[in-house]
């Protein structure tokens, strides 16, 4: 049975190391999301670094989701000092469980606050593809689909929530989603 790779990206207004209190708080909230989010009905997995390291993205080992990149418009710093993004990969059972991870609890009171911590930039902050089941998406998947959704639209290999498609390649609507 397929599943559902997710990836987002965000431009932060300041790095990660900032020790200013919005840096602090999006940090705390973030963690708490996190741990959130991973308790949900549908949620399968999302990369992790085989060692944490707040603010480590591009030299940390993320195993079978690959090395971390970012879409080409990211110009911000690489550095643990300079790093101003926040980028997640995940894998779920489908539309419907994601959608109502996303939106709904932490997650929801979080994403009402994201002008607050994040830059609104022209792109679009996520993607969805489906992969086939024992398939591990990767950062670059990620990174690629992304970039297509930006120039070119929704389409059955990157889309979104409201045009979203099956896995096979038709249209989806799902209850409240896209309507």
């Amino acid at each position: 049975m397929p599943h559902l790779a997710l990836y987002t990206f965000g431009v932060l207004k300041s790095p990660l190391a900032d020790p200013a209190p919005l840096t602090r708080e999006f940090y705390g909230i973030g963690e708490a999301v996190y741990r959130k989010i991973t308790q949900k009905p549908g949620y399968l997995a999302h990369a992790e670094p085989a060692e944490i390291d707040r603010g480590v993205l591009f030299e940390a080992d993320w195993g079978a989701w690959g090395e971390f990149s970012v879409p080409t418009w990211y110009g911000k710093g690489r550095t643990v000092e300079t790093i101003a993004l926040a980028a997640t990969l995940s894998l779920w059972t489908g539309l419907r469980p994601a959608f109502d991870a996303i939106y709904t609890g932490l997650h929801r009171e979080a994403l009402n606050r994201r002008y607050d911590w994040f830059e609104r930039t022209g792109h679009p902050n996520y993607v969805f593809w489906w992969v086939s089941d024992g398939v591990t998406p990767t950062w670059q998947d990620g990174v690629s689909r992304l970039e297509h959704l930006h120039a070119q639209g929704s389409a059955p290999h990157a889309f979104t929530f409201h045009h979203s498609f099956t896995p096979e390649g038709t249209p989806a609507r799902v209850k409240g989603i896209g309507q």
